[in-house]
Formats: structure tokens, C-alpha cells, sequence
């Protein structure tokens, strides 16, 4: 375990297991500089939420979280889990007036509570990602698609995989993007707050994150691309300034009004990965 998340309680209840994820959720929006992106500094490139919006949003889905570790750990299928999902997604809504917070945390991280649950009960070593892929891959991919979603937009538009994708998939971007990461921001900066920066960054510079191309095309996502290799290249959190830049690069993100949320979610999944072995 490490000291990104806090950890669950020893038998891996299915209340811990939410409210670990909550908390990652939460571990995710206090973190700055992050390009575009909400934090306890500011509201980034968003208008309708702010950090205390995020704040109450994560602590609302926690005990839905739990219900899909639950779940999880009672064999559900994906039809279940949708349906928590929905119900988690509705509760969120509520909290916020209306505001899609976390719509895609839901998905992603509530898909990892669930493996969670499953692992937890059934004893297998096996990643969590691998966990998902296995036992709701094939229902993740055939299952139905919200067609006014910006992700299914984007898809549709670019050609984009999305969040479907990478979940069948067991979350590569995860283990082979976000976890190395915060690994190497720890070894620059020996600072928690600097490894998420550093893994944001390294997200940023790697995924085709759907919200970027949302909201700002092909174009939009070269850029952000483009200027999170920049900060990488020039030495991560390892370089003495390296706040300065990515404050810099915040307000050139919040300008263009860009907003990397789908790498904002994978670094929270990646957090909640890491504090619960893998």
C-alpha cells in the first residue's frame, strides 16, 4: 500500500472498498497544477462546478460504489452493475444540480470496485483490470450506448475508443500509462501531490482523452498533447520550476477551454489501484 489513497480495512469490506473510492476521487480534485482541470486552487476551464461540487459528489457515490463492490463479490453480472451505475449516476445529479461531475468515474472506477468485491470474495490473484476484462469485456463492448453521451458523439465524429474501450480492454492506460507515472514522479519529486501531477501529465500526453475532443477537436488534443511531452521532456516534477510551468500550461488549458477529464478519471482509477494492490 502506499500513502496516495487510504487504505481499506483489512477484510476488504465492500464499505471500504467505496469509501476508498471516494477518496481517490477526492485525492484526484486536490491536486494542482492540473491542466484545465478543477482543483482546490480553482475551477479550471468549467463554469457549472468547483472543488467543493467534486468534494460532495465523491462522498454521495461512496456507498454506491460499495453496492458495486457488492456486487462484485455476489458474481453480478453487467446488467447489475448498470443498473447501480444509474442509480449512482441519478444520486450525483441531485448533489449537484444537474452537473456531470463524475459521470465517467462511475463507470470506470465503479467497474474497478467491482473487481474489487469480486477479488476480495473469491480469493484470485489477478489485477483488477484483468478482473473487469475477463468477467464484463465482451458486455461492456455489446452493451447499449447512450448516442447523446459526449463520449459516443466523440466516437462516432473521430473514430475515438472511449471509455468502453479501454475498460474491456482492462484498463491499459492505467497499468501501462498512470501507474509507472506516479511511480516516476515519486522517485523526482519524493512528493505525493507532484507523482499525481506528474502522472496527469503523463496521461495528458499519452491517451486520446474524449473530453479533450470534445471540446476542442484534433486540434485541441495536439495541443494539450503536444505541451504535457513539453513539460515531460523538460524534466517532469524533477525540474526546479516545474510548478511554474504546469500553472502555465493550466492557464494556456484554461484559455482554449480545454479540460483532460477523461485523464483527471484515470488518475483517480489508477490512485484507487495502487492503494488496493494492484
Amino acid at each position: 500500500m502506499t500513502a496516495a489513497c487510504a487504505s481499506p480495512a483489512p477484510d476488504d469490506s465492500a464499505e471500504a472498498i467505496g469509501a476508498l473510492a471516494a477518496d481517490c476521487l477526492i485525492r484526484e480534485v486536490e491536486t494542482w497544477p492540473k491542466p484545465g482541470l478543477v482543483s482546490h486552487v480553482d475551477s479550471g476551464a468549467h463554469d457549472d462546478m468547483d472543488v467543493d461540487t467534486l468534494r460532495r459528489s465523491a462522498r454521495v457515490l461512496a456507498p454506491y460504489f460499495a453496492d458495486l463492490a457488492a456486487a462484485g463479490a455476489n458474481g453480478a453480472g453487467m446488467d447489475r452493475l448498470r443498473a447501480i451505475g444509474i442509480a449512482a449516476e441519478a444520486s450525483m445529479r441531485r448533489e449537484t444540480g444537474g452537473v456531470n461531475t463524475h459521470r465517467g468515474a462511475i463507470f470506470g472506477l465503479g467497474l474497478l470496485a467491482a473487481a474489487a468485491g469480486f477479488r476480495a470474495r473469491y480469493g484470485v490473484a489477478a489485477a483488477l483490470g484483468g478482473i473487469v476484462m475477463a468477467r464484463w469485456g465482451a458486455a461492456i463492448i455489446g452493451g447499449p450506448v447512450d448516442l447523446h453521451s459526449h463520449g459516443s458523439m466523440v466516437a462516432r465524429r473521430y473514430q475515438a475508443g472511449g471509455a468502453r474501450v479501454e475498460a474491456a480492454a482492462g484498463f491499459p492506460s492505467i497499468y501501462g500509462v498512470a501507474l509507472p507515472a506516479l511511480a516516476e514522479g515519486r522517485r523526482l519529486a519524493r512528493d505525493e501531490e507532484a507523482a499525481r501531477v506528474h502522472a496527469c501529465m503523463t496521461l495528458i500526453a499519452q491517451v486520446e482523452d474524449s473530453n479533450l475532443l470534445y471540446r476542442g477537436g484534433p486540434a485541441g488534443l495536439a495541443y494539450a498533447q503536444r505541451e504535457a511531452r513539453a513539460f515531460l521532456a523538460a524534466g517532469g516534477v524533477g525540474a526546479s520550476d516545474w510548478r511554474v510551468r504546469a500553472a502555465e500550461m493550466h492557464d494556456g488549458f484554461v484559455a482554449r477551454r480545454l479540460s483532460p477529464g477523461g485523464c483527471a478519471d484515470l488518475l483517480a482509477m489508477a490512485l484507487f489501484v495502487e492503494a488496493i494492490g494492484g
